[in-house]
């Protein structure tokens, strides 16, 4: 047991929370994450508190009692199984059952051999050979064994001797009609954050390394995927020549000299891998999986069209640059408000899909600040220049894109869109993923379906009871059931919990237990109260956004590399 378990141990025998223990011992939530992860030790003064606390020896906490450790080589199977060895870490399971028999050694000859005694023959060699190669296998599993206790601490150790653990940066990607940091309308207002302050200078206020580019407001999920690679890598944003011609656009789009991610993918103190934690609120939900799984998978068609020019997003390979993957509010499975146009869409004032797109852009947008001064619809590949955030030049821009084919957000967050996307996604193994879905209805008294709850954004209002009530089939097949009537006025829950058919999972048990949580897996956590903005801060406490990002990020950090 290592000094993180019997931290953690300790304080869940005393039916201390890790806020509550860490307002005990003077520290942050975080800093008690990490100790009980092992991925940092608490000082001697801190061990000093800790040990008046619970009631046992500093001796204790660091070393255990003297049958605290089990042994390198234990006579009795464990009858804990082990998880899946992380890549580049070493886990054998050494079960009974795996274990090979011990060999049986003949009782030794009484009497001499006869002279002229015929000499082992090929067999007596080749059982032999069995012998000596179980013999070796044992031993191999034995010391497999001693890898998988020691290793850790080893890596750990190493870690500290070659500069420390690297410090994976977290990406923030915004949804539709979104922006980063020092964009947006007017750059008045703050899109992470919003009425709560500039959550990326918070985050780094504590401690964490957070940046929050700009994609396509309107793009497609794929263009925004190649906008965000080339903003991270500081390179030439390239669409892939299969798609830019597929979709009538240029191939090329904006250059960065600068990467936002320094050395992303290569290696630093003690040959770790530089990573980063993707983050995507609503659509930016879809981009930050597209951008892993091409890192990953690459892509066949790029491959095919350019060859040795191909650009690195779609070469694949590359499944081992994301650490993390965090969906917020995201509709992976598209959203029914694209269905409500042809049949609820007078109750929302909505006649065609160019302005749906409008309102849904400006929806988060309007209610923060004035719809005013220049906005960057970053559409450099169709041609589209910078415009004057109105809504008339918003509807402009959206009917020259969508003229052009589907190629951009609105078919993306259909139903039918989001399953022609979800086929070219795949969750990669050695990612650790996480989503969560927040809820503004409820069940509706008179009409059925879901209405509003009380603080839901104004602007919300009309998308919430159209989505509450609607039901039907998308011209794809795909059928809308009151499965999909709860939502948080842009988003219904059932889509915001987990890409269909994928792997998934509820969070652990002991959902502050960053042990609990394994790769390739979604962990869905449980629906928040709240709406489409609530979680970027938007008419939210201060207190409680700032407190909910803490405590996911914390986690993440925690996690097992």
């Amino acid at each position: 047991m290592t000094i993180g378990m019997r931290i953690a141990a300790l304080r869940k025998e005393h039916g201390l929370s890790q806020e509550a223990f860490a307002e005990q011992v003077g520290v942050s939530r975080q800093a008690v994450s990490k100790w009980e992860s092992d991925a940092s030790l608490p000082e001697v003064d801190k061990l000093a508190q800790m040990s008046t606390l619970f009631g046992v020896s500093i001796d204790y906490l660091i070393k255990g009692a003297p049958d605290d450790t089990a042994p390198l080589f234990a006579s009795e199977p464990s009858s804990v199984s082990q998880p899946a060895a992380d890549a580049g870490s070493f886990q054998i399971d050494v079960s009974a059952e795996d274990q090979p028999p011990a060999p049986h050694t003949p009782e030794p000859a009484t009497t001499a051999a006869p002279a002229g005694a015929a000499k082992p023959g090929k067999h007596g060699k080749k059982k032999a050979k069995k012998w000596i190669a179980l013999l070796l296998a044992v031993c191999l599993l034995a010391a497999g064994t001693v890898l998988q206790i020691r290793y850790d601490v080893i890596r750990e150790a190493w870690w500290a001797l070659n500069g420390g653990k690297v410090q994976y940066p977290y990406v923030l990607v915004h949804g539709l009609g979104g922006w980063g940091s020092g964009d947006g309308i007017n750059r008045t207002a703050q899109y992470w954050g919003a009425d709560t302050g500039d959550l990326v200078e918070y985050l780094g206020s504590e401690g964490y390394v957070v940046c929050a580019p700009s994609v396509g407001p309107v793009s497609s999920a794929w263009d925004r995927a190649c906008e965000l690679y080339a903003q991270l890598t500081g390179t030439t944003v390239d669409y892939g020549a299969a798609h830019a011609a597929q979709h009538n656009h240029a191939r090329f789009g904006r250059s960065y000299s600068q990467p936002l991610v320094a050395n992303w993918g290569g290696r630093e103190h003690g040959f770790q891998r530089v990573k980063v934690n993707l983050v995507g609120h609503s659509f930016g939900g879809a981009t930050v999986r597209l951008l892993t799984s091409l890192l990953a998978f690459g892509s066949e068609a790029e491959q095919a069209a350019t060859g040795k020019e191909t650009s690195g997003l779609f070469t694949g390979g590359k499944g081992g640059w994301v650490n993390s993957v965090t969906t917020l509010c995201a509709p992976h499975n598209g959203s029914s408000l694209t269905c409500v146009l042809g049949t609820l869409g007078g109750i929302v004032g909505i006649s065609d899909p160019t302005q749906l797109l409008a309102n849904l852009c400006f929806a988060l947008a309007g209610a923060a600040t004035p719809l005013a001064g220049t906005y960057d619809f970053m559409l450099d590949q169709f041609g589209i220049s910078q415009t004057a955030g109105t809504a008339d030049s918003l509807r402009q821009a959206v009917s020259m894109l969508t003229a052009q084919g589907n190629d951009h957000a609105g078919y993306d967050l259909s139903p039918d869109g989001a399953k022609a996307l979800n086929d070219t996604i795949r969750t990669v193994k050695g990612v650790y993923y996480f989503s969560y879905s927040y809820c503004t209805t409820q069940q509706g008294k008179l009409l059925g379906g879901q209405v509003p709850v009380a603080g839901t954004l104004p602007v919300l209002l009309p998308f919430a009871t159209a989505m509450g009530m609607y039901r039907g089939t998308t011209p794809g097949g795909i059928e809308i059931t009151a499965d999909w009537q709860p939502n948080d006025g842009l988003v219904s829950v059932v889509s915001a919990r987990c890409p269909a058919g994928e792997p998934n999972s509820a969070v652990p048990e002991q959902a502050d237990d960053a042990r609990a949580y394994h790769k390739g897996v979604w962990y869905v956590e449980e629906t928040l109260p709240g709406d489409h903005g609530t979680v970027i801060g938007l008419h939210a406490d201060t207190e409680a956004t700032h407190a909910f990002w803490n405590g996911h990020l914390s986690l993440v950090d925690a996690l097992r590399r």
